[in-house]
């Protein structure tokens, strides 16, 4: 087996243990609702997100073309490129994998529900960089940037106002009523977040898979193979399945205390601007900015204060330190690998 195969086959190991550690770092943001007002058991409910984070998975490539096209990765490697360039452009590749991966354990260690999608892309452009690889900004403002402020924002207000509608419409019903209603209502709704869940994250790595064949010679890039796609749809169920119990603390309960309704409107809203995102414009957005955004908007509806905005302050910040702080990380990765690896 040559050295190139090696490496591609190591690579796409990373990627699919980054997307392993996508799904437990991110479980939460499915289930975390509909556990803490518990219209779903922590059990039931993960196995729910991973089948559905699988089936999301297989809906589309939209996302993971947006990730390709985040460097360019045939300009480190291409055509007919000898071996050393070869391995140097899997390298690259590398490097964005692990720090998008150290940055994603950091978080989870911690309980913080930060963006395993931004971690991804900082690492890609951080790799990029150091590398001297063409990043391509345009790609990065229009399908990242500017979709990384708006879905939060969308997030935030929609649910706001759909809360508020949920609140005028059921006035002078009966409150116990209402709250049964809603959990067997968040069934649906986290199902929803489930499927958007798995159609956002799991087409991540299937675009970075691609990368690293493109970088080894293994693919032209113009498409994504099945077997890729069923094995990031695989691990992030996997990963899911296994559980992201401290950021679930930070989600249902830390920022506030959720019922049934304002879970049912978070999770509504989130899901819809997770499939527009993906589906209508192919933009690689944060399902943990959406949802914990989403939280904040139905719960400031009981009162403003009601938010534990302390909390929510270290939450944005750490949104605010993912792309840089992942671009850190594959800075040091590259220039670590590159003094071990031939080709560098």
């Amino acid at each position: 087996m040559d050295s190139i195969l090696l490496m591609v086959i190591a690579v796409v190991v990373i990627a699919l243990v980054f997307d392993y550690t996508n799904g437990f770092h991110d479980a939460a943001n499915a289930i975390a609702t509909s556990v803490s007002t518990r219209a779903l058991t922590p059990r039931i409910a993960l196995a729910m997100a991973a089948i559905l984070n699988f089936v999301g998975a297989l809906l589309g490539v939209g996302v993971a073309k947006t990730i390709q096209g985040i460097i360019d990765i045939e300009s480190a490697a291409p055509s007919g490129a000898d071996t050393e360039t070869q391995l140097h452009a899997l390298t690259i590749v590398a490097a964005a994998l692990v720090g998008a991966i150290a940055w994603n354990l950091i978080t989870w260690y911690f309980g913080i529900p930060s963006s395993s999608s931004h971690a991804l892309i900082g690492g890609i452009v951080g790799a990029g960089l150091a590398s001297s690889t063409h990043v391509h900004w345009d790609t990065m403002v229009e399908k990242v940037a500017i979709p990384m402020i708006a879905s939060p924002l969308i997030g935030f207000f929609g649910a706001f106002l759909f809360m508020t509608a949920i609140m005028w419409a059921f006035r002078k019903a009966n409150p116990h009523k209402i709250n049964r209603g809603f959990r067997l209502a968040q069934t649906v709704s986290a199902a929803g977040m489930s499927l958007g869940h798995g159609l956002q994250d799991a087409q991540k790595t299937m675009g970075v898979i691609v990368l690293a064949l493109v970088a080894g010679g293994y693919s032209d890039g113009d498409g994504v193979p099945l077997w890729v796609i069923v094995a990031a749809a695989t691990a992030i169920a996997a990963g899911t399945y296994s559980g992201g119990w401290r950021i679930m603390r930070t989600l249902g309960r830390k920022i506030i205390d959720l019922d049934p309704p304002r879970g049912f409107a978070a999770e509504g809203v989130a899901a819809t601007v997770l499939y527009v995102m993906a589906m209508g414009l192919h933009a690689p957005v944060s399902t943990t900015h959406t949802i914990t955004s989403a939280i904040m908007g139905s719960g400031a509806t009981k009162r403003f204060s009601a938010v534990r905005w302390g909390v929510a302050r270290g939450i944005v910040v750490a949104w605010i330190v993912t792309i840089p702080a992942a671009a850190l990380v594959a800075v040091v990765t590259y220039f670590g690998l590159a003094a071990l690896i031939p080709g560098n």
